[in-house]
């Protein structure tokens, strides 16, 4: 079915990424996961071809673009090569942080870190995650407490993307016994440890980290946004970066759907290719079905993204079906793929560890479904 979504610019776009993908990427990725690290230098690379910062307004160094399909562009062509880990390190500036600051920073915040964010010279982060709070971001237990020259911070967080590399780190604290702030924290400052590495089953060459906040001291002018305000600024951002796993979670599911096709049709058994037998046919036909259905509502979602009229329901909606989505068809996938599947040389079984997540971080698909719930019954 012919789908009018992308233009003739997003092509264009595309070609440009699809080139970048399959000369600085693609034949790295094993290379990344086995060191669990991505060549620091990618990212520069990426901020020179104008990959980081898409949404960013050009007087601060970014594309100036609200067209959110360029974004899918980029994912559809990281999936492609079995980049998940890529995605989050390249997408997670754009989807994740840039909207905090692009919206909510002051104008000598955004001068002060969008320009080196936009050409891949800096790396930032955002710590929400606590070690006994995940999904519950009102039982966080850091806390910033005002004082006359700025705000003490104390406490530590976990599972945070990028959270080892980071010069920046958006911090979302308690700052009063039922408000919240969000805050910016810079690398070296005083009583700021960024911890270990964790070890991850998935997404092994991006660094997920812990975080720990000794009396820290910031500035009054570290403040993001508006105090008490930290709660609520997350709320109208999490559907947007709901999206961006949802999105990716689509292209990994087309991604691994194609790789079968190849496979089955090259690979025999019985002295037939194995796309010849017919459980393997209905089997193609199924996830063929599911990925084209679940593409269509994605694709009301990022032009409702565009439109500024996302809902937090539909956001959640799409994340959690998405994302299970992606892990039932690259688990069947894989089953088509037979022992070599199970193999890491083969991208479907990276993808498969990749998956995992996807259903976690972000909200999980039960706190998704509450989202979606609670709204049912009490509109």
């Amino acid at each position: 079915m012919r789908s009018s979504f992308f233009t003739d610019d997003h092509e264009a776009f595309r070609s440009m990424v699809r080139d970048f993908v399959d000369r600085e990427i693609a034949p790295y990725v094993e290379q990344w996961e086995r060191a669990g690290l991505i060549e620091p230098k990618l990212q520069s690379k990426a901020g020179r071809l104008g990959l980081l910062g898409l949404a960013v307004p050009e007087e601060y160094g970014g594309g100036g673009t609200d067209d959110y399909r360029f974004r899918c562009v980029l994912m559809e062509e990281l999936a492609r090569a079995g980049a998940a880990a890529v995605n989050v390190a390249l997408g997670g500036f754009d989807d994740l942080i840039g909207p905090y600051l692009t919206d909510l920073g002051t104008d000598r915040q955004k001068q002060d870190w969008l320009p080196g964010l936009c050409t891949g010279e800096l790396r930032t982060a955002i710590a929400m995650t606590e070690p006994e709070t995940g999904s519950d971001l009102r039982g966080i237990r850091t806390t910033a407490v005002r004082t006359d020259d700025g705000w003490i911070l104390n406490g530590s967080k976990t599972f945070i993307t990028s959270g080892a590399q980071a010069d920046l780190v958006v911090t979302f604290a308690r700052t009063g016994e039922a408000e919240f702030s969000l805050f910016l924290l810079e690398k070296g400052t005083p009583g700021f440890t960024q911890g270990r590495r964790l070890d991850k089953l998935g997404q092994r060459g991006e660094d997920v980290s812990e975080l720990f906040f000794d009396d820290v001291r910031l500035p009054h002018d570290s403040l993001l946004g508006t105090e008490g305000a930290g709660l609520r600024h997350l709320m109208e951002r999490l559907p947007k970066e709901r999206l961006f796993i949802a999105y990716y979670g689509l292209a990994a599911a087309e991604a691994a759907l194609e790789w079968t096709l190849t496979y089955t049709k090259e690979r025999r058994a019985f002295g037939r290719p194995v796309a010849d037998f017919q459980n393997t046919r209905f089997t193609l036909a199924e996830l063929s079905t599911e990925i084209d259905v679940t593409r269509a509502y994605l694709e009301r979602c990022v032009l409702a993204v565009n439109e500024g009229t996302l809902s937090a329901v539909d956001a959640a909606k799409a994340k959690w079906w998405a994302t299970e989505l992606q892990k039932r068809v690259i688990d069947r996938c894989l089953q088509l793929h037979g022992g070599y599947g199970y193999m890491r040389e083969y991208p479907i079984a990276r993808a498969y560890a990749d998956a995992r997540v996807t259903t976690v971080y972000g909200g999980t698909t039960e706190i998704m479904k509450e989202i979606v719930g609670r709204h049912l019954v009490r509109p």
